[in-house]
């Protein structure tokens, strides 16, 4: 995921590593994407390496200097191939440690399975705040003009969240109700 995100800005504008660094951010990549941000200095060496990426310049910034690094022809072909992978390949992810627990929810006690779900619906709330964030400030970086395609990515993300907190919340209603008909 590192690559495909790398290459795509880089074929947006030229981008220090820190610049790109500064996207994902602001896109909150780490979050739906599982890049880890300070990964990009070592993926951009070997893309470098590889000849999908190039240092166009370098900016000297204070005492320190910077490369601006650009994609290559190979890069582009290398991109719009991996672009076709990403696309290809299955994009459902079933939340497996949830399933696990609530398939031996029996060996803890009740009152614990109840505060481990709700816990749960904490992080999903969180997780749904952090969306709204993330949404707001690329909104802002963007300047109120959010592609289409980028729109329809949170709206799915959105439901996503909408959907595990749903199913959390009918698992937290059906071992409240086997308490009761016991």
């Amino acid at each position: 995921m590192t690559r495909v995100l790398v290459l795509g800005l880089l074929d947006v504008q030229p981008m220090s590593g820190y610049d790109i660094q500064q996207m994902l951010r602001i896109s909150d990549a780490e979050r739906w994407g599982g890049v880890l941000i300070g990964s990009i200095y070592h993926a951009l060496k070997k893309m470098e390496k590889e000849g999908l990426v190039a240092v166009e310049s370098i900016e000297q910034t204070g005492h320190r200097q910077k490369a601006i690094y650009k994609i290559t022809v190979t890069g582009r072909e290398h991109l719009a191939q991996l672009v076709e992978n990403t696309l290809e390949n299955s994009s459902v992810s079933y939340p497996s440690t949830v399933y696990s627990g609530l398939s031996f929810i029996e060996k803890i006690p009740r009152e614990k399975a109840l505060a481990a779900l709700n816990n749960q619906l904490v992080a999903l709330k969180k997780e749904y705040d952090a969306l709204e964030s993330g949404y707001r400030l690329k909104n802002i970086a963007m300047h109120q003009n959010i592609p289409p395609m980028t729109k329809l990515i949170f709206d799915n993300m959105y439901a996503i969240v909408n959907q595990q907190r749903s199913f959390v919340e009918n698992a937290i209603k059906l071992l409240e109700a086997q308490e009761i008909n016991k």
